[in-house]
C-alpha cells in the first residue's frame, strides 16, 4: 500500500512517510523530535534518518529547543509548507483510488486498525 502513495508523491520528491512527517509539522506546529517520534509512532533514529533528506532540502529545519537545551525542535519550513501543498492533492487522488478499489466503508475500518498498532506496543521509553 505504500508503494502506491510513494509512487503518486514522485513528482514533489516525497515518500509517503515523509508526506506525512509534513504534515504532522503542518498541523500541529513545532515539535521536539521526541514528540514527533511519538506521534509519528516510530523510533527516534528512525526518525532521524526521514528528516535527514527533508532538511537537506529545506523542507524542515531543525534547531536546539530554547526550553531544554538537550531537545531539538523540527518546524516545518516555508519550503516545505508550499512543497506539502503540492503533495496534498496527489495523496487525495490516490486515497480516493485506494477507496474506490477497496471500499470507503473497508478503507475506514483498516485505517482506524491500523491506528490502533501503536496503542499495542510497549514504550521504548517508558
Amino acid at each position: 500500500m505504500t508503494a502506491t502513495y510513494d509512487a503518486a508523491l514522485v513528482s514533489v520528491d516525497l515518500r509517503a512517510t515523509q508526506f506525512t512527517l509534513l504534515q504532522k509539522l503542518k498541523s500541529r506546529g513545532p515539535e521536539t523530535i521526541g514528540q514527533l517520534a511519538d506521534v509519528m509512532a516510530m523510533d527516534r533514529t528512525t526518525l532521524a534518518a526521514n528528516l535527514k533528506p527533508l532538511e537537506r532540502d529545506g523542507l524542515v529545519h531543525t534547531a536546539l529547543s530554547a526550553s531544554d537545551r538537550r531537545a531539538k525542535v523540527v518546524s516545518l519550513t516555508k519550503r516545505g509548507a508550499e512543497r506539502f501543498d503540492q503533495a496534498l492533492p496527489l495523496w487525495e487522488s490516490a486515497q480516493a483510488r485506494f477507496e474506490e478499489a477497496y471500499g470507503a466503508t473497508r478503507a475506514a475500518s483498516l485505517r482506524e486498525l491500523a491506528g490502533a498498532v501503536p496503542d499495542t506496543q510497549p514504550n521504548p521509553w517508558a
